[in-house]
């Protein structure tokens, strides 16, 4: 049975594609909308989960780099017209720079001390959003008039257009991500995730990986707020508050840190699934809640937790060392 398992997730891979692929001709513009803002969560949570579930760092300020990217975005076309596409890797590279700026005196943190440190962060981003830091930000009220994009100049602006704009962002980031989970790097990180001090003793500079994983979840995060900056077309300090990095370090421990189907289970049932519960608005919020701490009394590990991993080590030549 536990060799079947591969072949079981990759016979699944093409089959959610060619679902996912197919629900805008079923479903009308309410779910194909509450499939896009799960496509937007999904991002963010695999993004995270490079901090979080690969390298063990408890970070609860995604929101701060996910606003870099959606403000850099917004104020660039508003102000000088560039357009959204264009912008998205320019706001990756900023909101990769604040966090390496922010990361790099708090990275000898750990656990729960470095969990206080990034909440502080993206406090202190809404706050300066709020109180229209440089006088670009647009206060409170955010700011508005945000271009559609245009890709090979067709006009994006319905929630089917957006819905393979974010899912095809989504596809490639679950290609990339796993190319770089079973890359050196990746192996690095659940090195370090594991016992650092053991990975510091064997060569590895842990401060750099961690460094780098910042920077890498980041640098996702901030072009997914350029998708979501387009989507909206107008946006505000409280899209990115400290209830959102709760949301997305929720989606990450609920679907198994360090699993990418884990995290795109935990963004459907976090984001998709309360929607099926609407009528019970009252009391739909505190079932969830009561059904999130009971997973976490007695499946900690999460619902898809990452399988162990196995690596291929050459043999010794005969007669070589031993």
């Amino acid at each position: 049975m536990t060799s079947r398992l591969p072949a079981l997730r990759m016979a699944a891979i093409p089959a959610f594609a060619l679902v996912m692929a197919a629900c805008p001709f079923f479903l009308n513009a309410y779910w194909i909308e509450l499939l896009n803002n799960v496509g937007l969560y999904a991002i963010l949570g695999l993004s995270l989960n490079i901090i979080l579930g690969h390298a063990g760092l408890f970070h609860m300020g995604h929101a701060a780099f996910y606003a870099v990217g959606a403000y850099a975005t917004a104020i660039l076309n508003t102000m000088y017209g560039v357009p959204v596409l264009w912008l998205m890797p320019l706001a990756g590279l900023l909101a990769g720079a604040f966090a390496l700026a922010v990361a790099r005196p708090i990275i000898h943190l750990r656990g729960d001390y470095l969990l206080i440190v990034t909440i502080g962060i993206v406090e202190i981003v809404r706050i300066a959003l709020v109180n229209n830091v440089f006088s670009i930000t647009g206060g409170a009220n955010g700011i508005f008039g945000i271009d559609r994009p245009f890709l090979f100049g067709f006009k994006i602006a319905k929630p089917m257009h957006f819905f393979y704009l974010i899912w095809g962002f989504a596809a490639a980031t679950i290609f990339l991500l796993s190319r770089l989970e079973n890359s050196r790097f990746g192996r690095a990180l659940r090195y370090i995730k594991e016992d650092e001090v053991a990975a510091e003793g064997s060569g590895i500079d842990v401060a750099r990986y961690k460094l780098a994983a910042f920077a890498i979840g980041a640098v996702w995060a901030g072009m997914t707020g350029t998708i979501y900056a387009a989507k909206m077309t107008t946006i505000a300090p409280e899209s990115f508050s400290f209830a959102e990095s709760v949301v997305l370090f929720s989606i990450v421990i609920l679907g198994g840190a360090g699993s990418i189907p884990g995290v795109l289970l935990g963004a459907f049932l976090l984001i998709g699934l309360p929607e099926f519960f609407r009528g019970l608005e009252e009391y739909r919020m505190l079932v969830f809640g009561a059904a999130m701490i009971l997973m976490m009394i007695f499946r900690n590990q999460g619902l898809l937790p990452p399988g162990p991993k196995h690596y291929d080590i050459p043999a010794r030549p005969a007669g070589g060392h031993q």
